[in-house]
């Protein structure tokens, strides 16, 4: 069920101009139309026709087929736009309900993995690009994305124009990171360059005219460089961001602060951190050792 214009229902043609109103983005708008894809799938006929009975029974089957809880929730979002906004199906709606999602502890890795990473990473641009996701703990999208205009010298800052939930935020340029930059300004391709104002060339140029290096290709350097420095866990480009929190918060940075680096909403989403932050949890005296030093005083007396 693609996204295109040209291509399928006038249900799908309806759904679409809707996504397109409430301005979603691209990525959302096809996750939704896939979802109401699967739907439709599971119904054998538009989803259009549905009852309530079909739609509780499409939520146990998903679970039934093996579906994630997240994988689940996601889905049944898509279908409740499509119930929603475009069919104005209330009832139908009165009959999603998302389960749970299970609360992880984020993989986190130490300082000394952090410096062996970077150390052994298999590239100048692989090497300037992890520093920019842990140092200053960007996304692997706010990365790729960068332009030489988002680099502020001056007040040594890093604009992230447009990251997820279509906010601009400030991170900081630490002195590493910006001799890293200067350096790869040097060595990088400038083959695209050619018509584009400096400040809209992108950092990362991928292999297309006019295109930024993508996500997957980052990955890949990542884990190209977590191989070559020997880390065994299971770790992936995000590790770095969660790490980049995790050692704030340990360092005594007040967590509203970290919450703006990161751009959270909700402190409740950083405050996640404190569950991994080792330094700190070390730190802290249980009961346990009160007990032993009143041990040790009765027994001096």
């Amino acid at each position: 069920m693609s996204v295109s214009k040209s291509t399928g229902t006038p249900l799908r043609h309806r759904m679409i101009a809707d996504m397109a109103a409430r301005n979603l983005n691209p990525h959302t708008r096809r996750s939704h139309i896939h979802s109401c894809k699967r739907f439709a799938a599971f119904l054998r006929r538009s989803p259009d026709t549905a009852t309530a009975d079909e739609v509780k029974a499409f939520q146990l089957h998903l679970i039934e087929s093996g579906a994630s809880i997240p994988n689940r929730n996601r889905i049944m979002t898509g279908v409740k736009f499509l119930l929603k906004v475009t069919l104005h199906r209330h009832d139908l709606v009165a009959e999603i309900y998302h389960l749970k999602e299970p609360q992880k502890v984020p993989v986190v890795m130490s300082q000394q993995e952090i410096e062996r990473l970077l150390a052994m990473a298999v590239s100048p641009q692989a090497r300037v690009m992890l520093t920019l996701a842990y140092g200053c703990g960007l996304r692997a999208g706010e990365v790729v994305r960068l332009k030489a205009g988002d680099i502020d010298r001056e007040q040594k800052i890093i604009r992230v124009v447009q990251a997820k939930g279509r906010k601009d935020r400030h991170v900081m340029l630490p002195a590493d990171a910006h001799a890293l930059l200067r350096q790869w300004w040097l060595e990088r391709t400038n083959k695209h360059d050619l018509g584009v104002l400096s400040e809209d060339r992108w950092l990362f140029p991928g292999r297309r005219t006019s295109q930024h290096l993508t996500t997957r290709q980052f990955s890949r350097l990542f884990h190209e460089s977590a191989d070559a420095a020997g880390i065994r866990k299971p770790v992936t480009l995000h590790t770095l961001r969660h790490s980049f929190a995790t050692h704030l918060l340990e360092a005594g940075v007040d967590i509203r602060k970290i919450q703006a680096l990161l751009g959270h909403d909700k402190l409740e989403t950083t405050a996640r951190y404190a569950f991994v932050a080792t330094g700190m949890i070390s730190k802290i005296q249980s009961p346990l050792d009160e007990l032993a030093t009143r041990r040790k005083k009765r027994r001096v007396s």
